[in-house]
């Protein structure tokens, strides 16, 4: 009859293990227009355009030294590593959380060996009176447990007993989900750092990608440098010897070698930046890029798929690595409420083993040696000094820090495309413009150069008119590199692929 009520109460702890105290999750809404900035500067999405945030970085970026440096920083960047060990360490959190919901069982053995208390004469006649011989040997059988048999006139006192036991202690019944919104609460932690891992990988992909674009515009901006250099070197040894006989003046001569140190200065500080771009793309990939992997310059050959979104509703950014990581701590957070409101109402646990006992090793799975134990408990707090309540408060206030920092994920988010955007709607008549005007540029400078010598124009207009050609290039090359670096934003602002 025990044993069928303690089965009854396991019955119905499951069946009332359905309820859930934790608050229904509804994704918060409203933080941003439903739609991302359209007309003005903004371009058109393509009606063909494929999901940005579904292409993989492989067929972003054309690129083959690039895509090989990009593989390397992934399997090496430091970051990505202390990323991958705390999605490990939160995947742990939840399997020991998750435990909880089963009984932890375990099995024991044990000997005892201990002194009999009556000493061998007095178990020998407690054996008498059971009807048995009993007659200085002991060998009657007593209405005790084996007393008879222990007692001996003059063999052993020794008593000896033998158990095996399984079962398990302190199991909670869950009746109202604190254990449970526990280990829903760990699921999401745990979701939510491999949402972070993600954006990691992402954030990674598109610095290494701007690391190494800026590296190959300052390699071109060098090569720009280097041959302006030698141009203003004939045009200052030109006017010098100019000046020596008497054609040229010594403003002319000064104002040549004005323009000569400027790329001299030039070529030295870009340099340095060339270095430290090197650096600071050995650093994201976390080991020395090899030299055949390294940019040669910034031509005008693409570098990256020119492409847009295709779906310019504001749902896309729901899917963002740092957004959803922001949602699943949010629903986290709406469990750690559930565990807190159930802190208010019984704990109910379980002990319980099932064994068997002998006082013979051989006897342990004899017949009559089965036994069982069970001990439910219950506790209902009465007075813990406002400590539950306090911790209830504690769960709504960090649910609602929670959605805030959600709906800023969003709003982020949302900034951060919009950005990218803006600027993609006139990058492309920017480069043109550049484009355009460092061509016009370089004629205007050759032009004034013959006409110099031909006597029509001063050297101070040749001059002006080298350092506007140069200049022109320059920002042409700056440019170049503001259009690459808004693709890679826009594929990272989308939530590229990763495949």
């Amino acid at each position: 009859m025990k044993s069928r009520s303690v089965l009854t109460a396991l019955a119905l702890a499951t069946a009332l293990s359905g309820c859930n105290l934790a608050p229904k999750y509804e994704r918060p809404i409203g933080a941003v227009p439903s739609t991302l900035p359209q007309g003005g500067i903004y371009p058109r999405a393509a009606s063909d355009a494929p999901d940005v945030s579904q292409i993989g970085w492989r067929d972003f970026f054309l690129d083959p030294r690039l895509q090989q440096v990009i593989e390397s920083g992934l399997a090496n960047n430091r970051d990505l590593r202390i990323a991958a060990g705390n999605v490990l360490q939160a995947r742990a959190q939840y399997r020991v959380q998750r435990a909880n919901q089963v009984p932890n069982t375990t099995v024991s053995g044990s000997g005892t060996y201990t002194n009999n208390i009556f000493g061998a004469g007095g178990a020998g006649g407690t054996g008498a009176v059971g009807g048995g011989v009993g007659s200085g040997t002991g060998g009657g059988v007593g209405a005790g447990a084996g007393a008879g048999g222990a007692g001996t006139g003059g063999g052993s006192s020794n008593l000896e007993i033998y158990s095996v036991n399984a079962g398990f202690s302190a199991f909670e019944l869950d009746l109202f989900g604190r254990v449970r919104n526990l280990s829903q609460a760990a699921l999401e932690q745990y979701f939510a750092t491999e949402e972070a891992q993600r954006a990691a990988r992402i954030s990674l992909i598109a610095e290494i990608a701007t690391a190494w674009l800026t590296m190959a515009s300052d390699l071109e901006q060098l090569r720009i440098s280097r041959e302006t250099l030698k141009t203003f070197e004939q045009s200052l040894n030109l006017t010098r010897a100019q000046f020596r006989i008497g054609v040229a003046s010594e403003l002319e001569a000064r104002q040549a070698e004005t323009n000569y140190q400027a790329a001299r200065n030039d070529i030295a500080t870009l340099q340095t930046r060339v270095a430290q771009d090197q650096n600071a793309l050995n650093l994201l990939v976390g080991t020395t890029v090899p030299a055949e992997r390294l940019p040669q310059g910034l031509g005008a050959q693409p570098i990256t798929r020119d492409v847009l979104p295709g779906n310019l509703s504001s749902d896309i950014l729901l899917r963002r690595p740092d957004v959803l990581q922001a949602e699943h701590q949010l629903i986290a957070e709406n469990a750690n409420i559930g565990a807190a409101r159930a802190a208010f109402f019984p704990r109910i646990s379980l002990t319980a083993t099932i064994g068997t006992i002998s006082t013979a090793l051989s006897g342990l799975f004899a017949g009559g040696s089965f036994t069982y134990n069970a001990a439910p408990s219950i506790g209902l707090p009465l007075f813990d000094g406002g400590r539950n309540a306090a911790n209830l408060d504690y769960a709504k206030a960090s649910q609602q820090v929670a959605v805030a920092t959600y709906e800023r994920a969003v709003q982020t988010a949302f900034r951060e495309v919009s950005d990218a955007l803006a600027q993609r709607g006139t990058i492309d008549e920017q480069v043109a413009a550049q484009t355009a005007r460092a061509e016009a540029a370089s004629v205007a400078a050759r032009l004034s150069e013959a006409r110099y010598r031909a006597g029509v124009d001063s050297f101070l207009v040749s001059l002006d008119a080298q350092r506007t050609a140069y200049a022109a290039q320059q920002q042409l090359v700056t440019a170049r590199l503001a259009r690459g670096s808004n693709l890679v934003e826009l594929y990272r602002s989308l939530g590229g692929g990763l495949n």
